[in-house]
């Protein structure tokens, strides 16, 4: 490969992983190649410089939001809710921190803290 050649998302990605290349982290990278890191960032709600960061295994923060949110809207990774039926799984972790208005609340209040689905649960 020439010196000066640029990287692909996945190619950084797993340089930066290694074997322990989550699939998840695949995903996003391989998404991003077919965009862009700000597209894909835009798109899963989080900014340019977390969705390289993650790439480069450099994202001190904790990663699982950010799994859940790329095996929801990446993935296409759904889940049972007891409330609506088969949602997105960010769509399910979204509802747990419903804090809207007083529907959101009574629709999944109840349910959510004892749920399999439960985040970190």
């Amino acid at each position: 490969m020439n010196a000066t050649a640029k990287l692909t998302c996945i190619e950084k990605a797993r340089a930066a992983w290694g074997d322990e290349l989550p699939d998840w982290v695949e995903a996003l990278a391989q998404a991003c190649d077919a965009a862009s890191q700000a597209q894909v960032a835009n798109r899963i709600g989080k900014s340019k410089s977390t969705v390289s960061l993650v790439l480069a295994k450099q994202y001190n923060a904790g990663l699982n939001a950010i799994e859940q949110t790329v095996r929801g809207v990446l993935m296409l990774a759904t889940v049972a809710c007891p409330v609506v039926g088969d949602i997105a799984l960010d769509q399910c972790h979204r509802n747990q921190r419903a804090s809207g208005n007083g529907l959101e609340r009574s629709l999944f209040g109840p349910k959510c803290p004892t749920c399999q689905h439960r985040r970190g649960g």
